[in-house]
């Protein structure tokens, strides 16, 4: 069975409020936390978006697990930066940080002023940004230039013993497989999606060339013990953020995903979410995608009422999945 871990959603909850989540989470048997890096919510009704890397720092220190964060390097962050944030918690907390990288979306890079690139630059950008980041966690000086990035003379003098692993972000199998066959990445995360979907995605993956790399899985569900009230909170925050990457990575402003949420179909919402009010349920879901060898899985409950959902799960669920 793979590692269960805590999405914890700054989109959601204040940092606060996700520093008492985690610690929780943690005592209830999640073996990992897996956080969000967003300028902006999905939406204005969710409402919060700390900055996480500030977040993760004392998070780290007030829990012992593991810690991951999805990050677009390149345009609102610069590569060397998050290189030198990355270093600073990999040394911090050695073996315990990992980073996923991705090409991001305009709803949280378009704030620069700088143009949106199409999805061949982004991913250009991204490996780019990747390499520039090993360079310098292997102690070079950095001198880049590109169309897409700039770096003069960057040397990180504060480095782990160890470099924290790079996941590539992935929705689509296209992107899966390039990553698959990349050197920049140790493996691969992405959403969850109806199995028959997921399936020749985790395929195309080990096929072009991923066999040897890790598969992480962030899996939104929503639980709670009255079934109508766990899909009626699935569709109240997660209906905007059910529609593919190629709709939604060029939306600039909360408000435009609020507005495709409001064309969404409710049932719908039953494809990308896991909707339930049982053990049983969520112990047969979880165990399906761990038949596909996920290494590990992330689980993102949707809902605000996660204390009662960390309770459940630590005493119903986690047990179940050894």
């Amino acid at each position: 069975m793979p590692l269960i871990g805590y999405h914890a959603s700054h989109e959601q909850f204040s940092p606060s409020h996700l520093l008492q989540l985690v610690q929780q989470a943690e005592a209830a048997g999640f073996g990992g936390c897996l956080s969000s890096d967003h300028f902006h919510p999905w939406t204005d009704e969710q409402g919060e978006s700390a900055f996480a890397w500030s977040w993760l720092g004392a998070a780290m220190q007030a829990t012992g697990f593991e810690y991951g964060i999805v990050n677009a390097p390149g345009q609102r962050y610069h590569p060397a930066i998050i290189a030198q944030a990355a270093a600073t918690l990999a040394e911090m907390f050695p073996d315990r940080f990992w980073i996923a990288t991705g090409s991001g979306q305009n709803l949280n890079e378009h704030i620069t002023g700088a143009k949106w690139p199409d999805k061949v630059q982004r991913n250009q950008r991204l490996q780019e940004s990747v390499q520039i980041m090993r360079r310098l966690w292997q102690g070079e000086t950095v001198t880049h230039r590109s169309e897409l990035l700039t770096v003069e003379e960057a040397k990180l003098y504060t480095r782990p013993k160890r470099a924290p692993k790079v996941i590539g972000a992935a929705i689509t199998a296209k992107t899966a497989a390039w990553m698959a066959a990349s050197d920049w990445a140790d493996g691969v995360i992405t959403t969850s999606k109806p199995l028959e979907e997921l399936r020749p995605f985790v395929e195309e993956f080990r096929s072009a060339g991923g066999s040897g790399k890790q598969l992480y899985l962030k899996v939104q569900l929503s639980y709670h013990p009255d079934k109508k009230r766990a899909f009626e909170t699935a569709w109240q925050q997660w209906r905007s953020n059910i529609y593919p990457s190629q709709v939604t990575a060029d939306l600039a402003m909360p408000a435009q995903f609020a507005g495709a949420g409001k064309l969404t179909d409710p049932e719908k919402i039953r494809e990308h979410v896991l909707i339930g009010d049982s053990a049983d349920y969520f112990i047969e879901q979880l165990s399906a995608y761990a038949e596909l060898g996920i290494d590990k899985l992330f689980l993102h409950n949707v809902n605000l009422e996660q204390e009662q959902y960390i309770e459940f799960f630590g005493k119903s669920v986690l047990p179940e999945l050894v």
